[in-house]
């Protein structure tokens, strides 16, 4: 669904684009000769371009990013939502299911399966550089669809219950690990919250807004309210988690976040957090470090 969703607005934008290359090249013809075609091309994708980069730039000064490492955040959110949303995710046909280590287990290690879920517009495309290194370390990785896009977050509940026990029995193991990008880290929380915690073993959060964000909305959908800030969905969710489920739990938000803001507020008690600079929202799943923490805390989750 989200990827016919994205072809479909980069087929218009495209187009857009494309009309303007072409009024552009009619002007310039008689000059620039066999130029003005690539002028048409040009159009066309510059324009998707020129959309992100408006888009980026829109939401880091709504976030009020600044300090060190601002201008890295700027343009690593911005080529990391060109990969994200413009390379990957509209070209999904069907998700992979299970995909199996690429390499045994570090010797002494059991290598517990990952089960990741992104976020709000997002699908499955998001994790294309976090699942390669988690197989490489020897986790089975499952990665969940959320659909419908535009529903309430406990509707994902049912959902993740059947992709947990899934991965169980495929792989023989009592726990999992679960790891949510933003509005995934919710989506677990949700589940946490109806289905129990005896076959967790962490639960990790990226870029999650525990709090809600102050980001508007122009369409005003059942998650994105829940994602509102200090939404009473949020406090309802909030009050339902015991010190034990919170101790199982393992908080990661980047003080340059242009779409979860407040940053510095994303906590929740009881839950250790780490925090990273100098990249956006949507980089944190293609970022080294967090990569290499998010790794970490799998390994630490065997133990």
């Amino acid at each position: 669904m989200l990827a016919r969703f994205l072809r479909f607005a980069y087929l218009f934008q495209f187009l857009t684009g494309t009309l303007l290359g072409t009024w552009g090249a009619m002007n310039l013809a008689a000059n620039w000769g066999g130029w003005a075609l690539a002028l048409v091309l040009l159009g066309g994708v510059g324009w998707i371009l020129v959309w992100q980069a408006l888009g980026i730039g829109w939401t880091m000064w709504r976030a009020r990013v600044h300090g060190a490492g601002w201008l890295n955040a700027v343009w690593g959110e911005f080529v990391a939502a060109v990969q994200v949303f413009a390379l990957r995710q509209p070209w999904v046909t069907r998700n992979p299911g299970l995909l199996l280590p690429t390499k045994p287990p570090a010797p002494g290690q059991a290598a517990l399966p990952v089960l990741l879920v992104h976020g709000f517009i997002c699908n499955h495309r998001l994790w294309d550089k976090v699942a390669p290194a988690l197989r490489q370390a020897g986790h089975p990785v499952l990665a969940v669809d959320l659909e419908p896009l535009f529903t309430s977050i406990d509707d994902y509940a049912p959902l993740i219950e059947h992709a947990g026990q899934q991965l169980r029995q495929q792989t023989g193991a009592h726990q999992v690990v679960l790891v949510g990008h933003s509005m995934g880290g919710l989506v677990l929380r949700a589940w946490l919250r109806t289905y129990g915690a005896n076959h967790v073993a962490r639960l990790i959060t990226l870029g999650t807004p525990h709090q809600g964000t102050q980001t508007p909305q122009w369409v005003s959908t059942p998650n994105g309210q829940q994602m509102a800030w200090h939404s009473p969905w949020l406090a309802q969710l909030a009050a339902s988690e015991t010190p034990a489920k919170r101790q199982l739990m393992r908080l990661a938000y980047t003080q340059h976040d242009n779409v979860v803001f407040p940053q510095q507020a994303q906590l929740l008690d009881g839950a250790p957090v780490t925090v990273f600079q100098g990249m956006g929202h949507v980089q944190m799943c293609l970022d080294d470090s967090v990569i290499r923490w998010l790794l970490q805390q799998a390994r630490d989750a065997d133990q």
